[in-house]
């Protein structure tokens, strides 16, 4: 028996083959699968998308006068035997090994003088042509304290449920963390480091920072090695969107944008933390 195909058939043919390839086509969502998928939305903090980083200019008369000659003085430092050398290297590391994030931490008082040399270690890191980028805010004041924790919960909870996305969010549920965060009234001390991303001269003009924030991040590592060392316990945190409040209600100028706040104080009689486990230093180093 013979089958022949009409023009109408034919076309009819066509017209089915193009609508199963496109309703085939890899990354294809239909209309169900946008309906039950949430919106994935990126992670951006809208304090750091300005643009005064860019197109600094400076008063080079005036930079060279404070600079140029600049003494040199001899350095020394102790060295150790190397068997002292190895048991404080180890002792320092078991020391640093005991830290972890702490989100339950006590109202019990804390001297301020702890706070202080704390921050004066912070202030001894290295950074980009000696520019020491930075500014710790210490807050102590209680009703401030509240007015920190209201602003950040509030865009916290627009990052969990907005701007985070799924992945981050679920990826966060094993530390059981969510906006709320009440250390933030509890704590002692709060401590908001902000990054200086340009100097101001004397004649009132722009001075360039080099490597602003990789300076404070590693004055930040340095004061949570501080911290470690008396005793006190905190969380790193990273309020995101909140900068531009935050230094508005602390009255910082514009050229300081917050890079991290630490809540800093004893933990509570009932913290728990997660049991995690760090990578071995096979998994970390590499000797070339």
């Amino acid at each position: 028996m013979s089958f022949f195909l009409t023009p109408v058939s034919i076309a009819f043919i066509l017209v089915l083959l193009g609508w199963i390839f496109k309703s085939e086509r890899p990354g294809k969502k239909t209309d169900d699968e946008s309906k039950t998928k949430p919106e994935y939305h990126p992670w951006v903090d809208e304090d750091l998308k300005d643009s005064t980083e860019n197109h600094q200019t400076e008063d080079v008369d005036e930079f060279h006068e404070s600079e140029e000659n600049l003494e040199h003085v001899p350095f020394s430092s102790p060295r150790f035997p190397e068997h002292e050398m190895i048991r404080r290297s180890q002792e320092f590391y078991e020391l640093l090994n005991q830290r972890r994030s702490v989100r339950f931490i006590s109202d019990e008082p804390v001297p301020r003088q702890v706070i202080d040399n704390v921050i004066k270690t912070a202030g001894t890191a290295p950074s980009g042509a000696h520019t020491e980028p930075w500014s710790f805010v210490v807050v102590q004041d209680e009703e401030v304290k509240h007015k920190i924790r209201v602003i950040i919960e509030d865009e916290e909870e627009i990052n969990y449920k907005k701007r985070m996305g799924d992945r981050w969010v679920n990826d966060l549920k094993k530390l059981r963390t969510n906006w709320i965060k009440e250390y933030l009234d509890t704590a002692p001390f709060l401590i908001l480091i902000f990054k200086k991303i340009y100097g101001i001269t004397s004649s009132g003009r722009k001075k360039t920072h080099y490597y602003n924030e990789i300076s404070v991040s590693i004055a930040c590592g340095i004061l949570l090695a501080a911290l470690q060392n008396t005793g006190l316990v905190t969380v790193t945190t990273t309020p995101l969107n909140c900068g531009p409040r935050l230094r508005t209600l602390l009255d910082r100028p514009a050229n300081e944008k917050l890079l991290m706040l630490l809540p800093v104080g004893y933990p509570r009689k009932d913290a728990t933390v997660p049991d995690l486990k760090r990578k071995t230093l096979e998994e970390i180093m590499v000797v070339v």
